[in-house]
């Protein structure tokens, strides 16, 4: 069996993206994004892309970057209040944005990783989010239609990772993660620690089955997306 480990993420990307992809990326905020993974698919200079995550990041770091390449046609988030550029593409309309709550957001990505092709869920009913959609009533409950998202690639953050390509996340940092994982044609995950032997069958969070590849990084700083500080208090 070929082996799931890359020896960049440059190379881990080179022949899977292509112009006008659909492209998943987990994380919230700067928290468990996989920066690494998206600095080398802005080096691949691939355009158009549909990109569909919790948010995008910020001003010159995460997914921001892509936006600042001028990659980026479409965005499908839940929250982008921490990005002006963001803001002037949307606005100025270079930037097709689809507004999506967060918890159907990540049961949009659930379902596609499940195979489900689409839900009702009353969230978003008779809101700006509900327009076009088919709309049904459940036992006196209004419902919409929401699709399923199955992505064309998908590029993930992990804590830890066995050679077979099982994941464990740590803490915050988990996240969107596992639902991005399951969610795309194929997956590449850049993990902290690469594990010799395999993972506590108990303690996966996501089995290797979903990840395509792996990219082994070493960052030296994590970013923080706001940082807030107050003075310590004696106990």
């Amino acid at each position: 069996m070929a082996s799931k480990i890359w020896d960049s993420a440059t190379e881990a990307l080179a022949d899977v993206v292509f112009d006008g992809m659909t492209v998943a990326v987990g994380g919230f905020g700067l928290s468990g994004i996989p920066t690494n993974l998206i600095r080398a698919l802005r080096e691949t200079g691939v355009t158009g892309l549909t990109v569909v995550s919790n948010n995008m990041g910020v001003d010159g770091k995460g997914l921001g970057l892509l936006l600042e390449n001028g990659q980026v046609s479409k965005v499908l988030a839940s929250y982008v209040g921490e990005n002006k550029l963001f803001a002037e593409q949307y606005l100025s309309g270079a930037l097709d944005v689809e507004f999506v709550p967060q918890g159907t957001l990540a049961e949009r990505l659930r379902a596609g990783g499940a195979g489900i092709p689409a839900f009702y869920t009353p969230t978003g009913v008779g809101t700006p989010a509900a327009e076009g959609k088919d709309e049904r009533d459940f036992d006196g409950t209004r419902a919409i239609l929401e699709r399923g998202i199955m992505a064309d690639l998908a590029l993930v953050r992990a804590h830890q990772a066995d050679r077979e390509g099982n994941l464990r996340y740590r803490l915050t940092a988990r996240n969107f993660n596992p639902l991005v994982a399951t969610a795309a044609r194929i997956t590449v995950a850049e993990v902290e620690n690469l594990d010799d032997g395999y993972l506590d069958p108990n303690e996966i969070h996501t089995p290797g089955i979903f990840v395509s590849r792996l990219v082994v990084v070493r960052d030296a700083e994590k970013d923080i997306e706001q940082r807030t500080v107050r003075p310590r208090v004696d106990a």
